[in-house]
């Protein structure tokens, strides 16, 4: 492994002026050019340039296992038809000091030779798992030369005890797009196996494109004072989260800071290398938890961090106790109430879509693309509870109050401000006053395959965020991947805390089979 650290470079504190030449064209392998539209200079959004700054400047990874073995000869061919066709990944970000210092992106030329990384891998692993483990971890340490485009894709033919023939591991800089836009881009690569000229649809929400206020007006019948009033109420629900969120958020931007626990990582933390650690669980349990509790597979998602942390703390509370197996069963968390809450980073403009990013590849189309980044802070539950169907309820309830409310619209308006204020000083204050990162990404749900290669699953990731703790939950298909970036230092034992969430989902599970059958014999009596 020592050899990826010598060959990538070390991570850099910022960007720096670069000298560039425009083209507009992307040369493969071959040396031969494949012409692509150019498009003008254009800055960065303040979103982009918040991910630049030496103590914000955050990598997305994601981790593609594979059914069969990688034709690299077929990803070169690929590459410039689909994903070089986005302007994101064929352009610089340029620091133009004769202009204030203003950031640009400028379309370039592609040397897909910079971009494309192939291992040497030995022929004979006795853990190939460990050296899938040891790259990333490697991985984490590096940064993009900022005279290139700031993505690349690593290419490991590697088997691994998820009976995966091998791995892919697309690298994007957080400035090229938000999570979600990314994943979708991603997918408009992939074609469906059963029918390879359709893009994957993934689950929707049709009430979420209907825009910001479409939960707040009254559908019911009724005469027409009686639509008013509740329309009304519903609006003041409304602002008064909003108002009781922006009070929150303007605290921990400036002094609520989470209790001091074990997993909450010091200062600085952004800057040490991640370890990653995932676990696939069933998504057809998940919809079991959701369809018999009438929640939705975001609020099971939390409902199973927030049991799985609290196993994981209990266990960690209770550690150099006499007789430790005996103390893992009883409560150890301290009495006093722990105030534990996630930052979700959420993109307000609305996501173009597979379909439209898959257009704008083959035909040249349109799409919208950027980062508008909003924060929302979202309380998590720590605590032994003797039903864990409460966990799901607590979440449940969080999240409806949250959907309620403008919080990320006004989080994304105060922090573009106060980046232009006070750069990122005080920008990202509100995520170092809280203890982890989260997010639940909607995947495929028909198997697909990227470029002839069949995915078995996606494990979606980052580093360089100021957490000691990153959460992502991503389904595909019918599975449902939780992967951990964590600091080492705060969390040794990444595996033990994925054990938790794995047990907590068992036993949450089980607790709606029990509450189903108890119901079954109250019917019958």
């Amino acid at each position: 492994m020592e050899s990826l650290t010598k060959e990538l470079r070390c991570r850099k504190s910022a960007l720096k002026p670069i000298q560039i030449s425009t083209r507009n064209n992307i040369t493969n392998h071959n040396g031969t050019d494949d012409g692509i539209a150019s498009n003008e200079e254009e800055p960065l959004s303040p979103a982009a340039r918040l991910f630049h700054e030496p103590n914000f400047n955050v990598y997305i990874i994601a981790i593609l296992a594979f059914k069969n073995p990688i034709d690299v000869r077929v990803v070169y061919e690929k590459l410039p038809q689909t994903l070089l066709k986005h302007p994101r990944f064929s352009s610089l970000q340029v620091v133009d000091d004769k202009n204030g210092g203003i950031m640009k992106w400028v379309p370039t030329n592609v040397n897909l030779n910079n971009h494309i990384i192939i291992p040497n891998i030995p022929e004979t692993l006795e853990t190939p798992d460990k050296f899938l483990e040891e790259y990333l971890y490697n991985l984490s340490k590096t940064s993009i030369d900022s005279s290139q485009p700031m993505w690349d894709l690593h290419l490991l033919n590697l088997k691994t005890s998820d009976e995966t023939e091998a791995m892919g591991i697309l690298r994007v800089h957080h400035s090229l797009g938000d999570g979600t836009s990314l994943m979708s881009l991603l997918l408009a690569c992939t074609r469906q196996t059963s029918n390879p000229d359709a893009v994957p649809t993934v689950p929707t929400n049709k009430a979420s494109k209907a825009g910001w206020f479409s939960s707040y007006s009254y559908r019911g019948g009724g005469p027409w004072w009686q639509r008013c009033l509740m329309t009304f109420c519903m609006v003041f629900w409304l602002v008064w989260n909003t108002l009781v969120d922006v009070g929150h958020f303007m605290a921990t931007a400036l002094f609520l800071e989470d209790t001091e626990t074990p997993i909450k990582a010091p200062v600085g933390v952004e800057l040490n290398p991640k370890r990653f650690a995932y676990r696939t669980v069933s998504l057809d349990d998940m919809k079991l938890i959701k369809n018999a509790m009438n929640v939705t597979i975001n609020d099971v998602a939390i409902g199973v961090t927030q049991a799985g942390l609290s196993q994981y703390l209990n266990r960690r509370y209770g550690e150099g106790k006499k007789d430790e197996g005996a103390t893992e069963k009883k409560n150890n968390l301290p009495k006093k109430k722990i105030r534990l809450r996630s930052t979700l980073l959420i993109n307000i403009r609305p996501s173009s879509g597979i379909q439209a990013l898959a257009d704008m590849m083959e035909k040249n189309t349109e799409a919208k693309w950027g980062n508008w980044i909003g924060f929302v802070i979202l309380p998590l539950t720590v605590g032994i509870r003797d039903d864990p169907l409460d966990y799901v309820r607590d979440a449940k309830a969080t999240t409806e109050r949250k959907k309620h409310s403008l919080e990320a619209l006004y989080s994304f308006s105060v922090a573009n401000m106060v980046l232009k204020l006070f750069r990122i000083k005080a920008a990202n204050t509100p995520l170092t006053h809280t203890t982890l990162g989260f997010s639940n990404l909607v995947g495929p749900q028909e198997e697909i395959g990227f470029y002839g290669h069949v995915i078995d699953f996606i494990a979606p990731s980052c580093y360089g965020h100021p957490h000691g703790l990153m959460i992502n939950f991503q389904s595909c298909v019918n599975k449902m991947t939780i992967v951990l970036s964590v600091d080492e230092n705060t969390i040794p034992d990444p595996q033990r805390l994925l054990d938790d969430f794995e047990a907590s989902l068992k036993l949450i599970k089980e607790a709606v089979y029990a509450k189903a059958l108890a119901q079954g014999r109250g019917g019958h009596a």
